[in-house]
């Protein structure tokens, strides 16, 4: 099975997400999202971070929270899933090995 990648221009992106080209700026060099390729001008952007955009924008308008404070706590959030899964293959693990001494 082949794996496509949807990629979109900056202005795509910005018409997408209705995030500004300089907010775009902004938010890239604060590692809110990364475009897909840093090495190739002008960049290109897959859709994990038009959905990673989307939730920053949630978090801007429910929270009132500026780009700085979004990159925190998106971090935050991402380590919290991170931790979240390890947990739950931990539970696993320990579980079979429970269930078979």
């Amino acid at each position: 099975m082949a794996n496509v990648t949807v990629t979109f221009t900056i202005t795509e992106f910005c018409l997408h997400t209705g995030i500004q080209a300089e907010e775009l700026n902004e938010i890239v060099g604060l590692g809110v999202v990364e475009p897909y390729d840093f090495e190739v001008k002008p960049w290109q952007f897959d859709d994990h971070a038009i959905n990673v955009a989307q939730r920053a924008l949630r978090l801007r308008r429910e929270l009132a929270l500026d780009w700085p404070g979004i990159a925190v706590a998106l971090t935050l959030l991402e380590e919290n899933e991170r931790l979240r899964q390890e947990n739950r293959l931990l539970r696993q693990r320990i579980g079979r090995f429970i269930r078979h001494p």
